[in-house]
């Protein structure tokens, strides 16, 4: 499937175009760790499942946090694609445009810390 980056860009915000090697796979990534980078690529998704595919996308784009991958997010809807995804080492792997979901992120605690420093006058 051949898409204009720019329509990607404007109509499909959570698409993401990665590079690897001199091949670019379009699709939702799945996960990204420090090894392995998982993503539903466009090229193997039928034409017959993709219209749904990229309703699904919509779906977890605009009713999630966006930190959760889209297969937790909306399992049983995914489940006929779990045979397309494609797996890629991250080394490999060049994000050129779109959203990468780690696991990783939602397990780092954000915590603020405030310091108090108490300062005594004397008079």
């Amino acid at each position: 499937m051949k898409l204009d980056v720019e329509e990607i860009k404007q109509n499909y915000p959570f698409l993401s175009l990665v590079q690897v090697g001199k091949i670019e796979q379009v699709g939702i990534i799945q996960n990204a760790d420090l090894k392995v980078l998982s993503i539903y690529s466009l090229d193997a998704i039928p034409k017959i499942m993709l219209e749904s595919f990229l309703q699904y996308g919509q779906t977890w784009w605009w009713e999630s946090n966006r930190k959760i991958p889209i297969n937790i997010f909306m399992k049983q809807d995914m489940a006929p694609f779990r045979s397309l995804i494609k797996t890629f080492a991250t080394k490999d792997v060049e994000l050129l445009f779109g959203p990468m979901v780690r696991l990783n992120d939602i397990t780092e605690k954000r915590i603020k810390r405030k310091s108090i420093q108490l300062v005594r006058k004397i008079k």
